[in-house]
């Protein structure tokens, strides 16, 4: 199967689902359904909701496991979250809990001080 498709490929807008029909034995329903907010993000943006979802919500292991930055993999979220029609806002928890990891990792020894110090600047 393919992946359902969300944009017109005329004139861009957003596609409807008007028919649904039972794999096992052929029922059809007609109507007009929705497909839920994640269908209008993007394959890359799936992707990372995915990794998202599969660390945890973990920023340090999002950017281990996709090899970008914190700030890269912050903004992707942020983009994320705008795309599924919410407002971002700067949650200062956040950034204290990956300041609080830099640090741990620092002590540690799986970074050296020079790491920790750029790390460190990028968060603001």
């Amino acid at each position: 199967m393919y992946p359902v498709p969300t944009e017109c490929p005329v004139c861009h807008d957003d596609l409807l689902v008007t028919r649904l029909v039972c794999r096992n034995c052929g029922t059809a329903l007609e109507g007009r359904f929705t497909m839920g907010r994640l269908a209008q993000l993007t394959p890359d943006q799936l992707h990372f909701v995915e990794v998202f979802l599969r660390c945890e919500g973990k920023i340090t292991r999002v950017q281990e496991e996709l090899g970008l930055s914190y700030p890269t993999v912050r903004s992707r979220l942020e983009e994320v979250i705008r795309a599924l029609g919410y407002e971002v806002g700067k949650d200062r928890a956040d950034e204290e809990e990956h300041r609080r990891e830099i640090l741990e990792r620092l002590a540690r020894r799986e970074i050296t001080s020079e790491e920790a110090l750029r790390l460190l600047r990028e968060i603001r």
